[in-house]
């Protein structure tokens, strides 16, 4: 049985406890997805989204294009490979490759080819509609149209630290690949440089 210096004990404790919790609060602020936040000088959203911006321009921008569309009269088919981290810190590039393809696509001078991912899943669901789905309707196998060209590249870092204060050094490079020839019909190179200053050396 608890006493009553006990249980004022437990009163005083809960008390307390409520007093510290409601003390640790979280300010939040909305701001638009177009403004640049740079809180820990890692790579984050805005250097994707810029880095995609200017190198997808840069290529598009190349003879290779107007090369392509010359001889064949079409505009080529582009995929996008893999991206490699090569870089100190965990970079989601997921999301850059993301950004590569919105920019091929919505640039309306090449045509945009499925991850291996998503042309699976597609395939899949062609062999459902071959079972299950009329004739009329099913959409047939064996009519995909292959990529022409496949955009891979890395994203390196330099680091160079003084105290409390650091250098972060991006360096993005892509290439564009001929998938026929293995030729690569166009390199691209984007640098970011980053001055970091912190209260503690600790980077």
């Amino acid at each position: 049985m608890v006493s009553v210096k006990g249980f004022a004990a437990v009163l005083v404790g809960l008390a307390l406890a409520l007093g510290f919790s409601s003390c640790a609060t979280t300010s939040v602020s909305r701001v638009a997805s177009s403004d640049v936040v740079d809180l820990s000088g890692d790579w984050n959203d805005t250097d994707s989204q810029q880095v995609s911006t200017e190198m997808v321009g840069d290529s598009l921008a190349r003879p290779w294009l107007g090369d392509f569309v010359t001889a064949k009269s079409t505009k080529p088919r582009v995929i996008v490979g893999t991206v490699m981290n090569k870089s100190h810190e965990h970079i989601n590039t997921e999301t850059f490759v993301a950004d590569l393809e919105r920019e091929l696509t919505n640039s309306g001078k090449v045509k945009f080819v499925a991850s291996k991912a998503q042309r699976d899943e597609i395939r899949d669901e062609r062999a459902d509609q071959a079972q299950n789905s009329s004739l009329k309707t099913a959409k047939a196998s064996g009519q995909e149209h292959a990529a022409d060209f496949m955009l891979k590249g890395k994203i390196n870092t330099i680091m160079d630290e003084a105290g409390a204060k650091a250098v972060k050094y991006y360096q993005v490079e892509l290439e564009l690949i001929d998938m026929v020839s293995n030729e690569k019909v166009w390199i691209g190179q984007k640098k970011i440089k980053k001055i970091v200053e912190r209260s503690k050396a600790k980077f």
